[in-house]
């Protein structure tokens, strides 16, 4: 990873050009009004390329192709080996392209090249081919009737998928959109946040060339509110899959029930509890899980465990040993191979980052790392990663932030872990901390998220579902349980004839 020279390879790109034009039926499109809007690095705040600002007419030109696409059956008919030889070329390609997604995942968002590559890039590859993989090895099923019926149940591709996703992990986060529902059948049409585009729509030419048919892969960039919102009330999308915030994911459900009703998957915010109770096995891997987990992809991760419970008893030694990771995490070049921290995706994120830092000095809490922009001389958008001692009412232990920011708090008994645990709109994830089994199922299982954690925080897996309760939306990313987003259930009732 050190020996390659990231800055280069970026050069070369920029050099190169970005093409931030559509992609719809296997070709790249403007805007069909012309419209276009700035794609700006946050790394040193330049312009990268011009991006179409697409809107309802460019949704309703690619719902007609993609429903075309449906109908005809070109990828929906397609025998499961066929589609499962197809993705997994799609994955190969993604690999062959590693480097040049990394960069431009770097460029265009902000994260450290090396995370790109080792983590957003080869997740989103083993996604692909993993769904790819599942698409023949999922059987159907035969109810237990009398002997004379059958009952066959079957999956139906659901037909023309809208997806949405964020731009905190843009490769991956589509990856995990696009996998399922290409893998049972489903024409895609996607649309990237505009503050991350370009490595959704780069992948769309991957996908044309691994042979994914024209028009069954689509991609339309623009604005949540315009793009997104035509989306989300088109008449002919039969299932709309959306990852970002929760005020968001409201609004796109309410236009789904006003619309077609539409199938709507949300994966939403979350302010993640983190315990540590004073058994912990390894203070000093609680620590380093504590602040690395909030500090990686310079916080910004719906899942990110940013409200921390310590025991009383232990929390001066143990917010030592977390306090002393925060240099380890210090912003620098995120095309430098060995960064950790890169740059918040705007300015306008950035400030907002900002004022909750500022909220969380004059509501009362104790500031004890970071607290400021840095790096200001590159004109990129940089934050110190911050931790503040804080008390329950506070709005940084309330409200999501999405940025490099830790509320750390103490509890007393194991009731009260719990009920501050679940004191919260959010249920995405959880973790707990503790040597005694029976208290970590115990807690486990009073916790109310998707995930809970035990003495870890970052083992995952595309084996394993994602998604959380209460606000932090329904349904499933990853694991086959994906499968039944993008799918329908048929019941199929043949009378036997027994004479």
């Amino acid at each position: 990873m050190s020996s390659i020279n990231w800055k280069e390879k970026a050069t070369a790109l920029k050099a190169a050009g970005f093409d931030g034009r559509a992609f719809v039926n296997g070709a790249r499109v403007a805007a069909q009004d012309g419209a276009t809007f700035d794609c700006i690095s946050p790394l040193d705040g330049s312009k990268l390329t011009d991006v179409a600002r697409c809107q309802k007419a460019d949704v309703d030109a690619a719902v007609k192709v993609a429903r075309a696409a449906f109908e005809d059956g070109r990828w929906a008919h397609l025998s499961p080996k066929k589609r499962k030889e197809t993705l997994i070329r799609f994955a190969d390609l993604i690999v062959k392209n590693a480097h040049e997604l990394a960069v431009t995942e770097t460029l265009d968002m902000g994260k450290p090249v090396s995370n790109a590559l080792a983590v957003d890039v080869n997740a989103a590859q083993n996604t692909i081919r993993w769904f790819g993989e599942a698409i023949d090895k999922v059987y159907d099923e035969v109810a237990p009737t009398p002997r004379d019926s059958l009952a066959l149940i079957t999956r139906e591709a659901v037909g023309v998928v809208a997806a949405i996703v964020p731009w905190n992990y843009p490769l991956l986060m589509t990856s995990w959109k696009i996998a399922p529902a290409l893998a049972t059948g489903n024409c895609v049409i996607l649309k990237p946040s505009e503050k991350s585009p370009l490595t959704a729509l780069r992948l769309a030419e991957l996908a044309l060339e691994a042979g994914i048919p024209a028009g069954v892969f689509n991609v339309l960039p623009g604005y949540g509110h315009e793009a997104g919102a035509a989306l989300a009330e088109h008449m002919d999308v039969d299932c709309i899959a959306f990852t970002g915030s929760t005020a968001v994911g409201q609004r796109i459900m309410q236009a789904a029930a006003a619309s077609n009703l539409k199938r709507a998957w949300m994966e939403l915010g979350g302010k993640s509890p983190n315990i540590v109770f004073a058994d912990a096995p390894d203070l000093d891997a609680a620590a380093a899980a504590a602040a690395g987990n909030v500090f990686y992809n310079q916080g910004e991760s719906c899942n990110a465990p940013t409200r921390l419970y310590v025991e009383a008893s232990i929390k001066d030694e143990f917010m030592a040993k977390v306090a002393a990771h925060v240099a380890a995490f210090t912003p620098a070049d995120p095309l430098e191979g060995d960064t950790s921290m890169g740059a918040i995706v705007d300015d306008i994120q950035m400030n907002s980052v900002l004022k909750y830092i500022e909220s969380g000095k004059n509501e009362g809490a104790q500031l004890i790392a970071g607290g400021s922009r840095t790096r200001i001389e590159t004109g990129g958008y940089f934050i110190e990663p911050t931790i503040f001692v804080a008390e329950p009412h506070m709005t940084i232990v309330r409200e999501e932030i999405f940025g490099p920011v830790l509320a750390a708090m103490t509890f007393d008994t194991e009731d009260q872990a719990i009920a501050l645990a679940n004191d919260t709109i959010y249920g995405l994830q959880a973790a707990v901390w503790t040597s005694n089994v029976s208290k970590a199922l115990r807690v486990a299982r009073a916790i109310k998220a998707g995930t809970v954690h035990v003495n870890q925080y970052n083992d995952d897996d595309i084996t394993v579902p994602f998604g959380g309760y209460k606000q932090s939306g329904n349904g499933r990313d990853k694991s086959l349980h994906a499968l039944d987003k993008y799918t329908e259930l048929k019941t199929t009732w043949i009378k036997i004839d027994n004479a």
